[in-house]
This record gives structure tokens, C-alpha cells and sequence, in this order.
């Protein structure tokens, strides 16, 4: 398998995710004329569009994509499937889906929408807009218990699972962690380090560094204590989520 990242709109990422035949799928095409040209370079022949979520700057090259193509599946989360361009098959957690002799396991996270999924393949999690290099996304459709649930299972995956997410926002995400966690070195390391674009980062990566995976740490425990934050993991990740959703 061969995972190609293409940078879309201001700062999204598409995923060409191509088997060894060179049959290929595009996760979270923003705009098609980008994932058009790296289906060029990499003489990649589309077979899927694999939506997280479905918000336009993730789908919104769909319709240009299938425009002059016939028999292309598009897969996404149930709850999302509605207000999907194109889409034909909803997706629950648990299910698979096929590339060649690739198969990728779609996670439901639910939380930045109601529908979003992660898909596994291999030793490699799309996630979208739910977990970020170093934060994650904001809670529009579901609540902080439900996002806190969602990036637990992804912080469950095994250590070296590598993470494609949607959108560069790894630096300003550090930023955020630092202010967080200052005694952090592994954070300091990561944001010295810190190569662009960012993607992908570890499960491992997000677990040592990532605020949003980190509520049951006391350091974070105590970063919000006076931000109105009960002892609970979940009340220490509202608080996290409040605090970045106004950090300058």
C-alpha cells in the first residue's frame, strides 16, 4: 500500500491510498484538481471516494471527480451520507470496505459530526477532522462526552498506527499544548522538530503530546482546574476544548 498525501484548499489534506495494482482510493477529496493531478503522477486509476466527514472542504471535489467517471463507490458515515455529493453507501462502525486486496475498517467518531468515521487500513487511520497532529477537531454536531469517546478509541490504537488527519494545523495545535502542559518535553521536542507538512504523526505522538487524548493526565487536570473543570476526564477535555476554541 502507498499513502500519498495531497494538500487541498488552504490547508486540507486528501489521501491517495493506492494497492499494488494501482487501483486507488481518495480520502477526503476538498477540490478535485489537486487529487486529478497526483491520480496523474502516481498513474493511479480511481476506483472510491472515502469521506470522514461531510463537510464541504472534505467533499467538495467529489462531484468534479465523478463528472466524467462511471462506477466509482462512494463511502461514508451513515449519518453523514445525506449531505454527501455523490455518495453510494453508508457506512456504520465495524464495517469494511474493499480497494483490491485492500480492506479498511471504518470507525465511527462521532462528535465534529454526527456521522464522522475513521477508516483503518494496514497499520494506518484516516481520522479526518476528529484527531489533529497535536489537537483535534471542533465539537459541532455531537457533545464533549461523545468526542472524548471517539478519540479514546483512536488513542487505543496500537502505538505506531500512523496518523493521516484533514488539515495542517500541526504548529499552531503544539502551541496550544505548550501552553497546556510547559513542562512537557516530549511536546518541546515535537514542536522543535516539527516538520511541514506534518502528516503523519503516531499514535504514539498524540498520546505523549496531544492535549485532547491527555484529560486523564493530572498536568491537564490541573492546566484547567480553574477553568471550571471537574476531576473527570471528560470535564477536563470540555475545558481543553473551551480553552482552544478562544486561544489566540
Amino acid at each position: 500500500m502507498k499513502v500519498v498525501p495531497v494538500p487541498c484548499l488552504k490547508d486540507n489534506f486528501a489521501y491517495l491510498v493506492i494497492d499494488h495494482d494501482g487501483l486507488c482510493a481518495v480520502v477526503d477529496p476538498g477540490e478535485a484538481a489537486p487529487v486529478e493531478a497526483a491520480l496523474a503522477r502516481e498513474h493511479a486509476r480511481l476506483a472510491a471516494v472515502w469521506a470522514t466527514h461531510h463537510h464541504p472542504d472534505h467533499v467538495g471535489g467529489i462531484p468534479a471527480l465523478l463528472a466524467n467517471r462511471t462506477g466509482i463507490e462512494v463511502v461514508v458515515g451513515a449519518k453523514d451520507a445525506a449531505r454527501t455529493p455523490g455518495a453510494t453507501r453508508a457506512l456504520g462502525d465495524g464495517d469494511e470496505v474493499a480497494l483490491g486486496t485492500l480492506r479498511a475498517r471504518c470507525i465511527h467518531n462521532p462528535g465534529h459530526t454526527l456521522g464522522a468515521i475513521s477508516y483503518l487500513v494496514e497499520d494506518c487511520v484516516f481520522t479526518g477532522d476528529t484527531l489533529f497532529g497535536g489537537g483535534c477537531g471542533r465539537v459541532f454536531e455531537g457533545d464533549p462526552a461523545m468526542m472524548h469517546a471517539s478519540l479514546m478509541r483512536l488513542a487505543a490504537l496500537p502505538p505506531a498506527t500512523r496518523v493521516y488527519f484533514g488539515h495542517e494545523y500541526t504548529a499552531s495545535n503544539l502551541r496550544f499544548a505548550t501552553a497546556v502542559e510547559p513542562d512537557n518535553a516530549r511536546i518541546t521536542e515535537r514542536a522543535r522538530s516539527l516538520a511541514v507538512p506534518s502528516t503523519p504523526s503516531t499514535i504514539a505522538d498524540e498520546r505523549a503530546t496531544n492535549p485532547f487524548l491527555r484529560s486523564a493526565e493530572a498536568s491537564v487536570a490541573t492546566a484547567v482546574a480553574s477553568r471550571g473543570a471537574a476531576g473527570d476526564p471528560v470535564s477536563v477535555f470540555a475545558a481543553v476544548r473551551a480553552w482552544k476554541d478562544g486561544f489566540k
